[in-house]
């Protein structure tokens, strides 16, 4: 397994995995017609070609995990203030969990962001993500607060649990 910062070459691979894992992760916590709109707005070739040639201290770049020339996980983050960062994505191809993928993405994106000056750092993981929350608290991440779901309508409820760690 192989964890690098992405390439132009993995676009695709990036869109399949983070494509593939946030249908499977959200398929009981949001209707399809979210799910389908909030693919499109982000895992697009446009928008991921972009932000693989387009880094800078609030978007650090695409990382990829590699398993035999085959895209298996996705991640990224950035920085909201000086020291605080935050990771914005991970997402794994659901038939590869549970193997330290997603381990091995949170360590080399952590790393790159205390190069940058990191000492907190902070995720967001939905309400009923039941993979996602017990992963986020076994790194030492501690829950701070909720908020209403990034581009989703606040008047329906969908939830975001605020993490946070020292590093």
């Amino acid at each position: 397994m192989e964890y690098r910062m992405a390439t132009i070459n993995d676009v695709q691979g990036i869109i399949k995995v983070c494509s593939d894992g946030y249908r499977v992760t959200y398929k009981d916590i949001l209707p399809e017609k979210y799910i389908t709109q909030i693919i499109n707005e982000f895992y697009n070739e446009q928008r991921v070609s972009n932000e693989i040639t387009n880094i800078d201290q609030y978007w650090n770049g695409w990382f990829v995990a590699e398993d035999n020339g085959q895209i298996v996980g996705a991640g990224g983050g950035g920085f909201r203030e000086t020291h605080i960062s935050e990771l914005y994505v991970l997402y794994l191809d659901p038939k590869r969990k549970r193997e330290g993928i997603g381990s091995g993405l949170l360590n080399i994106i952590t790393e790159d962001q205390i190069r940058r000056g990191a000492t907190e750092q902070w995720v967001s993981v939905s309400k009923g993500n039941h993979m996602g929350i017990p992963f986020y608290e076994a790194k030492e991440f501690k829950y701070q607060y909720e908020k209403p779901m990034y581009t989703l309508p606040e008047n329906e409820n969908y939830i975001s649990l605020k993490y946070k760690r020292q590093l």
